[in-house]
């Protein structure tokens, strides 16, 4: 009975030395994070199409819906007909003026003959002097209605470019329509569904690159001279039955100012007040959850 109660005293004993060196087996511990992104609607509307679910994978620039955009297509089409109408209405500076210069061609032409009656004395000087001023005149009326017609011209294109201008917002309004997902990565959280009414800012989903993930954990001002950027070290997680999946990480990220030891968290000196924060990136095969626990030794 003796040498029964021995033994398990034995085994209880060994049973305490290997939990606490189990605890004992890491440098530091954490929770795994990534860069999480909310994508927002860019108009307002209602949402027609909606192709997405938690956990689905979306690829940078994919196109997972659109909200409703038949208003801005109608302002569109009526933009577009102003702007026809208005450069249909622009004069013809060469037509308009067509008239006029072929009356000073044939002014010019008169002169010189006259010139020639003149020089001959079969004319005289007066006549040279009327189809002179004649010539003066019309070029002046040239120039005038020259000047008028490229004024309203000019008018008329800014208009027409005002007009473009806003034709462009009504463009990039409707694009915005179009709900495209802008980086690569697993939806985590879905906020709206189909047939919903959404404005610019309202939440759709986040999403998140879970490819590589990083582990935030934390260490004692002892052990901050034992680890360096870019070092490698082994991340271990929790595989269940008292075993532990071990991968490689390297620490791209080392805290320059130390803070209190979050409640959550264990350190390798439990008697630690102030810790630094390091961030270990680790190739993610689709083990690691965010907020799952880690732990990790250099």
């Amino acid at each position: 009975m003796r040498y029964f109660t021995q033994t398990i005293a034995m085994l209880f004993l060994t049973g305490l030395i290997s939990c606490d060196r189990n605890k004992k087996s890491f440098d530091a511990s954490g929770s795994f994070e990534a860069v999480e992104t909310i994508i927002s609607a860019e108009a307002q509307g209602i949402i027609k199409e909606f192709k997405l679910s938690e956990g689905q994978e979306l690829d940078e620039g994919q196109v997972i819906g659109y909200i409703d955009s038949t208003q801005l297509h109608l302002q569109k089409q009526q933009l577009t007909q102003q702007i026809d109408a208005l450069l249909s209405r622009k004069p013809n500076v060469s037509v308009q003026l067509a008239a006029l210069e072929n009356q000073l061609k044939t002014a010019k032409s008169e002169k010189v003959r006259m010139e020639k009656l003149v020089a001959s004395d079969a004319g005289t000087t007066k006549q040279l002097d009327d189809i002179n001023a004649q010539i003066e005149t019309l070029q002046r009326q040239i120039n005038a209605q020259r000047s008028t017609l490229s004024s309203t011209v000019n008018g008329m294109n800014l208009d027409a470019n005002s007009l473009s201008y806003q034709l462009d917002q009504i463009n990039e309004k409707i694009s915005k329509c179009e709900i495209t997902n802008p980086v690569k990565g697993t939806v985590l959280a879905k906020y709206a569904e189909p047939f919903e009414m959404t404005q610019p800012g309202k939440a759709l989903y986040k999403i998140a690159d879970l490819s590589e993930i990083t582990l935030r954990a934390y260490i004692s001002g002892d052990q901050l001279p034992n680890v360096k950027l870019n070092q490698t070290v082994n991340v271990l997680t929790d595989a269940g039955d008292g075993e532990m999946n071990s991968i490689s990480g390297i620490i791209y990220w080392i805290s320059e100012k130390a803070e209190f030891t979050p409640k959550t968290i264990q350190t390798k000196s439990e008697r630690a007040n102030l810790v630094y924060a390091i961030k270990v990136k680790v190739v993610n095969n689709g083990e690691f959850k965010i907020g799952m626990y880690g732990e990790l030794t250099f």
